[in-house]
């Protein structure tokens, strides 16, 4: 599967121009499924912003570039339907994408609907991770950034990649996501740590990693 971890979404021309070298056509010529689980996780108002997420109404795009079709499937209805009637269709798709919310409520369906078990296998699929999203291929999260917390306690989540992911770097709608606060967060992860702001992306494809940006961000190294 490759990878396209964004903060806030498929927000500038560079990030644009990566997604469409990835799906290797156009957009336009390109299916996608549009997974709004992680926003679940979160309260107050949670239905009003997954509508707004579905719908491409907010300023992170996503389902708004233009799709030649584009569906929705969401994780906790999944373990209650025949898996003929949903895996040929991600097998099928060309791109995943992924939106903000509770990584680890998000960590926590992507195991138990059994799409998790699907990514190894999904070896030309794009995904595209929004905040959350993005951040929940990593080993750890941070204790920041925990708030569903799992039966099992700690902030792991997939793994899918060897670094953590600090989203919305300097973002003025999260105060606490300074770069203060990331060399924080990065002086206590096991793992090496991206800060990213909402005109970053990371490309990860056949394990190599590259930033994609029009803004700023910072690698903390271990």
């Amino acid at each position: 599967m490759k990878l396209l971890l964004t903060s806030g979404g498929v927000s500038n021309q560079s990030i644009r121009n990566a997604l469409i070298d990835m799906l290797g056509k156009s957009i336009a010529e390109s299916t996608a499924l549009c997974i709004p689980t992680a926003m679940y996780g979160m309260l107050p108002r949670t239905a009003v912003m997954t509508w707004r997420q579905i719908a491409g109404q907010t300023s992170t795009p996503m389902v708004e570039l233009g799709w030649k079709s584009i569906g929705m499937l969401e994780l906790t209805a999944l373990p209650s339907i025949d898996e003929n009637n949903w895996i040929p269709l991600v097998r099928e798709t060309d791109a995943l994408l992924v939106c903000g919310g509770d990584v680890l409520y998000l960590h926590h369906w992507m195991l138990q609907s059994g799409l998790a078990d699907l990514f190894p296998s999904l070896s030309k699929t794009v995904y595209v991770g929004l905040s959350a999203g993005s951040m929940v291929m990593a080993p750890h999260v941070g204790d920041e950034f925990v708030g569903w917390k799992p039966a099992a306690g700690g902030d792991s989540a997939l793994g899918m990649v060897c670094f953590s992911i600090f989203p919305h770097l300097d973002n003025p709608a999260c105060p606490e996501n300074t770069m203060a606060d990331a060399e924080k967060w990065a002086a206590r992860l096991p793992v090496p740590g991206y800060a990213v702001d909402d005109e970053t992306a990371i490309k990860v494809v056949d394990g190599g990693v590259e930033v994609i940006s029009e803004g700023h961000w910072r690698l903390f190294e271990r």
